[in-house]
């Protein structure tokens, strides 16, 4: 387990951070929220990079920053690993040569996939022999992912990664990321202001603003609350985590299993048996007190109305729905509100014309 806890002011009236989180021992903890809200500082000091004011980073119960102690680790004896937003490969260093640096800065009883399972992980068999000049930018950020992984390190960070990519290039590297996650089997600290980075990414989720910890917990759960900024965003909405079912060629469809029920959605190319995770999006869920008839939309369930927001302050109004044990949210007017009776505890069916995917996982590279 990672801990951490900061307190850091820039000058006597300047920005001031006060955070304290912890992050699992495997997995994708992202610290998400706007620009100026702190992520970058708070990894620069568990990077050892800030030396904070007070406060302590623990890893696996090793102090490696403790104010109260005196206790400074030097950054280059942390083992720790940082991707940023551009690559900084070498320039005069082939592809096979930078990962062979992170290779080198491993030390020697540390384990970790090797450099083939690194090359083939990150699909970089047919760049080996160029220079970054001779890459795309989504090449060079997969280079600094493998030259990071190959160092070996016991906590990865990455601060922004995929920022100066263009929409192509982010679509390309995140899948890469996923199964990067699934093969250091190390924590990582991922900052971002992206939220469907964290959707196709991130197991945990620590909120910022203005250099305080708002929430933290799974995504999942923090992507359901109305209490929190998120829910002010127009793609505010519940993440699920599903399984694929069953492939329809006839009729174009996939099926996917979820805890409480099945989506229909068109068809995908993950193989049976695959998870994925998708975005309900609340402006994309309506609400019916009867079985709606005569309709297009394939996804209408059966569902318990839990909680209606405060239908007093904003003209649209989220509903927490209970689809068995999952929570799906919905936004709809106070007019709705009124004119169907909505309270909590009614039988209602949710209706879904809308699901958004995650960017799918390729599949893993050959034995």
């Amino acid at each position: 387990m990672l801990e951490v806890a900061l307190r850091h002011r820039y000058g006597r009236a300047g920005f001031a951070l006060d955070a304290s989180f912890t992050a699992p021992a495997a997995g994708v903890t992202a610290l998400f929220g706007p620009s100026g809200c702190g992520k970058s500082s708070i990894l620069a000091a568990v990077a050892g990079l800030l030396r904070p004011e007070s406060g302590r980073v623990a890893l696996a119960g090793e102090a490696l920053l403790d104010t109260a102690r005196g206790l400074f680790t030097a950054p280059e004896r942390r083992r720790f690993a940082m991707v940023f937003q551009d690559a900084r490969l070498f320039p005069h260093l082939s592809v096979a040569a930078n990962l062979r640096y992170g290779l080198r800065r491993a030390p020697a009883q540390a384990t970790g996939p090797g450099f083939e399972e690194v090359v083939a992980l990150l699909g970089l068999e047919h760049v080996l022999a160029r220079r970054p000049g001779r890459l795309s930018g989504g090449e060079r950020q997969r280079v600094a992912l493998g030259r990071a992984l190959l160092a070996r390190p016991r906590l990865l960070l990455m601060d922004e990664p995929l920022a100066a990519l263009d929409a192509a290039r982010r679509a390309e590297v995140l899948p890469f990321l996923a199964r990067l996650r699934d093969a250091a089997a190390i924590p990582i600290l991922y900052v971002t202001h992206a939220l469907d980075e964290v959707d196709a990414l991130a197991d945990q989720m620590v909120l910022l603003a203005e250099g305080r910890v708002l929430a933290q917990g799974p995504v999942e759960a923090l992507a359901a609350r109305t209490d929190l900024p998120l829910a002010a965003r127009r793609d505010a909405g519940a993440l699920l985590t599903c399984r694929i079912a069953a492939h329809d060629q006839v009729r174009g469809l996939t099926q996917l299993d979820f805890p409480g029920g099945r989506f229909a959605v068109p068809l995908r190319a993950e193989p049976i048996g695959s998870q994925a995770r998708i975005r309900l999006r609340a402006r994309d869920v309506a609400v019916a007190t009867e079985p709606p008839r005569g309709i297009s939309t394939q996804n209408v369930l059966a569902a318990q109305l839990v909680s209606v927001g405060d239908a007093t302050s904003s003209p649209e109004v989220f509903l927490q729905l209970a689809l068995g044990p999952s929570i799906i949210l919905a936004r709809v007017t106070r007019d709705s509100i009124a004119r169907l009776g909505l309270r909590p505890g009614l039988a209602v069916w949710a209706v879904i014309k809308a699901v958004t995917f995650d960017h799918a996982v390729p599949p893993p590279p050959p034995p």
